[in-house]
């Protein structure tokens, strides 16, 4: 407790929320229907610290538990910018059930514009999941995050955007986890609901006691109807992609029966069940004239990789037609990174 108590007061002096905010070690759930709260969690391993803001918006009448988590990579700036406009527009009067909010995961990362790592202890975030008590801050956030906001979820959305050197295409995905059927398959509704072009599903093999190290993934291991929305690219805000994480929201809060909306039924998007990962073959320079979205044949050159003086020293070729769901968007690159990533949809027996 004493690390705690120290921390305090330099939680208290960051610009997370204002006075009436509270701090503490575990979620006060219990706050009155058609209210709000805000909170700060902290978590601390006596060298580090982390904080964990989190807003509780309890509807009008009982209901499930959704849970929205942004920001886990702070660089990934559209589902941070998306958060804060639901946050300000949800009327708890028209809610059914509770929203639970983290808008900024690793607020570290964030402040420190930091690319996929939390500059305490260098750790990934996303890949610590579903953490340890005892660890280092990271492994002790994602602990925080698992006990005090998967746990209590109906539906847990994780949202992530392309980030700094990332171009993405925006789509919303889940794991076919074949072992909880009922919450995969509203997992494939409400995914297939909230209005995005693409639809991923992955596959899903991990046992109940390999770690998950993703946040959702893990949600998904433990029986929660789990799913992500990818939105935005290159580390920065896209108004377009801001807008489409906001809706994609409201059209799942609409169908879980939680709250009203006057969006049409979203069209049908192109589902994509299968993922080719294309590892580069060398360290050097990037080129590529193809950006995410675009579709792409078998056998097609999508790249090259030359050397520091110019030298060409590879060509980087699709072994598989399908879309691009993301690539790299900036010219370094380090032998086994993966350069892109194709979707496509396969035909399952």
């Amino acid at each position: 407790m004493k690390y705690f108590t120290l921390f305090l007061s330099a939680v208290l002096s960051m610009p997370i929320s204002d006075a009436a905010a509270q701090l503490a070690e575990k979620l006060d759930f219990n706050i009155q229907s058609a209210s709000t709260s805000e909170q700060v969690l902290a978590v601390s391993n006596g060298i580090d610290t982390a904080s964990l803001p989190v807003k509780i918006i309890r509807g009008k009448m009982d209901g499930p538990v959704f849970s929205i988590v942004a920001g886990i990579h702070g660089y990934e700036y559209p589902p941070i910018m998306a958060t804060q406009q639901i946050m300000a527009e949800i009327d708890p009067d028209k809610l059914k059930g509770t929203l639970l909010i983290v808008p900024v995961a690793n607020t570290a990362a964030f402040f420190g514009r930091t690319v996929f790592y939390n500059p305490a202890d260098g750790k990934n975030l996303n890949r610590v999941f579903p953490g340890k008590p005892e660890g280092t801050v990271s492994e002790r956030l994602a602990h925080l995050i698992t006990t005090q906001i998967i746990v209590r979820s109906t539906v847990f959305l994780d949202v992530h955007a392309g980030d700094a050197g990332e171009d993405l295409t925006d789509f919303v995905c889940y794991y076919d986890n074949q072992n909880t059927p009922e919450q995969t398959a509203l997992a494939s509704r409400l995914a297939e609901r909230a209005g995005f072009p693409l639809l991923v599903v992955y596959p899903f093999n991990l046992s109940k006691t390999e770690p998950a190290e993703y946040a959702f993934k893990h949600a998904t291991q433990q029986g929660i109807t789990a799913l992500s929305m990818e939105a935005g690219k290159l580390g920065g805000v896209q108004h377009k992609s801001v807008q489409r994480i906001k809706t994609g929201i409201y059209n799942i809060l609409r169908e879980l029966g939680m709250y009203p909306s006057a969006d049409k039924p979203a069209p049908r998007p192109v589902i994509l069940n299968r993922q080719h990962y294309i590892k580069s073959p060398e360290k050097g320079i990037f080129y590529s004239d193809l950006k995410s979205g675009d579709t792409v044949s078998k056998g097609q050159k999508i790249g090259m990789i030359t050397d520091v003086f110019g030298k060409i020293i590879a060509d980087v070729n699709a072994e598989q037609a399908g879309i691009i769901l993301y690539k790299i968007g900036t010219p370094p690159v380090n032998k086994g990174e993966t350069v892109l990533c194709i979707g496509y949809h396969a035909r399952v027996k």
